[in-house]
């Protein structure tokens, strides 16, 4: 039997829950103007917009990793399980409005109010230093006995790697006693005739600041404050101390100020080593690999893991949601285009290594206009040789950062570093690997287009071989030549030059490794399954054809910390350059994987893929 108060009524209803604003918002607009009720009212729901801001402020700060990673407390990731747990975190704020309107028409103190009021703030304050800090603790405390923690306070500490959005993740009747908590400052200091607009405003979220402050999970207090100021270690709570509740929960119960575990002899006594070693990076740890992707276009840059948690947490589509901040990041993308360093933006643990995933701050179309490309390669040249001088084992480049006229498949920084002791690989082996076992084994014919890449040279080489007819849409006779004579002689007739889509009418597979528009894509026949290797992948149009999707593979199970999705990919999978880093990593191999795909390690890394547990989708 579930305890009373520990579930949230309307979780049920999931993002219908919002609508429980609607009385406030309609009273506001009824009302505006006529009484202070209706006035209240739009302040209740500015605040509650206001809280929510702040929340995701801290989220997004704590998740850009570029700036915050040598900070970080707890240097695991947060998986999707803690995402999906934490998915309500809001519904704090929806029970906050409605005590808050309670309060204002119960009381008469809400007429009038000035817009500041000096003393208020000097009210709040004792109030809040002396009754609720002394109140939480206790209270704090009692939940953490063994009927309420296991039936109200363990949601909570389910999540080791405090996120902002963990501070309000817990039950009702925990909210109602922070609500109340909260209210004692702002009645008394309106009680004693200090109530103003902006101490109420002040106080809200001052309070939500600095609880999301501790539970940031990023260090943000320097050392040096602190040795000044001996005392303030005893009357502002840091990150890292509040983070040693959620690994030691018998010691650090206070709200936001330490002097009450020192009094109550609950204070970890690591807490202000704990602090040190943190500001001072001594656990910093280098990536064992890293994956270097880039921007596809300016609505997918949204998609990154410092943005919204629940739109990174699921395989990337169009978002009406995020349209508005459209031109928000097209800014911020033009900033870091200007600053041109490759940055970190995710990571997860894998068989107790770290593997980061980094981002070079281009759009996808600046890959094909030629005065960038110049630009572009310094800045992969860069990210790898940071890598190789922070000892990075495999730097593995995504798809248009090994685009082959941009540098050769990686072969121009092999060739221009020559003493690299990190790893350059572009993943293509796998990639050729995992599109190859798409393709049923009885099929007789393909249709290639983008035959003469890398990826599409190794299909066709390969299916020849398997006696396979390889239909390749080239306009360069020369190209094919060549592509033709490295086959064996007695294959070569399996490959067959094509310069026009109509030609594949009566073929249904479809590699696709060169985009396709609406009317190419009706020359293929009803039935027509479209395997692809382009990026963006085609849009899906025919309702009478299937698509495969990027070449995949699913991570294996033991993978710790993956919280964010990668582009179009669903949870768990990563696209198959990455992936062909990882076996690349987990093999040991000290080749650089660059230029051509050699054709005879196609299925020794499928092979190895498979040992390491990556699986593949279909």
């Amino acid at each position: 039997m579930v305890a009373p108060l520990s579930a949230w009524p309307w979780n049920e209803l999931c993002n219908l829950k919002y609508f429980l604003y609607a009385p406030l918002l309609a009273n506001c607009i009824t009302s505006w103007g006529n009484d202070e009720a209706g006035g209240w009212c739009f302040h209740i729901l500015a605040l509650c917009a206001l809280r929510g801001v702040v929340h995701q402020f801290w989220y997004s700060y704590s998740c850009m990793l570029f700036i915050t990673d040598k900070y970080r407390v707890l240097k695991q990731g947060v998986d999707y399980k803690q995402i999906d747990r934490e998915h309500n975190w809001d519904n704090f704020i929806i029970l906050h409005a409605f005590m808050a309107a309670i309060a204002c028409y119960s009381s008469t103190f809400m007429d009038s109010l000035p817009l500041f009021n000096f003393r208020g703030y000097i009210y709040a304050l004792i109030l809040h230093m002396g009754i609720t800090e002394s109140l939480y603790y206790f209270i704090h405390r009692m939940f953490h006995s063994d009927y309420l923690f296991q039936n109200y306070h363990s949601l909570h500490h389910l999540s080791v790697v405090a996120q902002s959005y963990t501070a309000g993740t817990a039950s009702i009747l925990e909210n109602l006693v922070m609500g109340f908590l909260m209210g004692i400052p702002m009645l008394g200091a309106s009680w004693m005739g200090g109530a103003s607009v902006t101490m109420f405003y002040g106080y809200v979220l001052v309070f939500d600041f600095i609880r999301c402050m501790g539970h940031c999970n990023v260090e943000v207090m320097p050392v040096s404050l602190f040795d000044h100021m001996p005392v303030l270690r005893y009357l502002i709570y840091t990150p890292s101390y509040h983070s040693l509740h959620h690994t030691d929960m018998s010691s650090n119960f206070c709200l936001f100020m330490p002097l009450y575990d020192a009094l109550g002899n609950t204070l970890n006594k690591n807490s202000w080593e704990f602090h040190r070693r943190i500001r001072t990076g001594e656990d910093v740890r280098v990536p064992d690999f890293v994956f270097l992707a880039h921007v596809i276009d300016v609505h997918a840059s949204m998609h990154a893991p410092f943005m919204f948690r629940s739109v990174s947490s699921k395989a990337f589509k169009a978002n009406l949601l995020v349209l508005p901040l459209w031109p928000v990041a097209l800014v911020v993308l033009q900033l870091m285009w200007a600053w041109a360093k490759p940055f970190l933006v995710s990571f997860y643990c894998l068989r107790n290594r770290l593997l980061h995933t980094w981002i070079v701050p281009r759009y996808g179309f600046q890959y094909f206009l030629p005065f960038a490309k110049d630009g572009i390669n310094r800045s992969i040249e860069e990210a790898i040789l940071r890598a190789d001088k922070i000892g990075v084992k495999v730097i593995s480049l995504a798809a248009l950062n090994k685009n082959e006229a941009l540098n050769g498949g990686g072969t121009l920084f092999v060739g221009k570093l020559p003493h690299l002791r990190v790893r350059v690989v572009h993943g293509n082996t796998l990639t050729a690997a995992v599109i190859l076992h798409e393709i049923p084994q009885d099929v007789k014919e393909v249709f290639l287009t983008g035959a003469t890449s890398k990826l599409g040279r190794a299909i066709a080489l390969y299916l020849c071989r398997k006696a396979v007819r390889v239909m390749m849409l080239t306009h360069s006779t020369e190209r094919f030549q060549a592509i033709q004579k490295e086959a064996p002689t007695e294959c070569q007739k399996f490959l067959v030059q094509v310069t026009k889509y109509q030609v594949a009418q009566n073929c249904k597979a479809w590699i696709v490794g060169k985009w396709l528009s609406p009317m190419e894509q009706a020359w293929a026949p009803s039935g027509t399954h479209f395997h692809q290797f382009v990026v963006p992948p085609i849009l899906e149009l025919r309702r009478d054809c299937t698509y495969g999707k990027l070449a995949a593979m699913r991570l294996p199970d033991d993978v710790e910390g993956l919280g964010n999705c990668e582009y179009t990919m669903g949870r768990g999978i990563v696209h198959a350059c990455h992936a062909g880093g990882l076996v690349h990593l987990l093999e040991g191999w000290e080749h650089h994987e660059v230029g051509a795909i050699d054709l005879d390690r196609i299925d020794v890394v499928w092979e190895c893929a498979l040992k390491h547990g990556l699986r593949p989708l279909s």
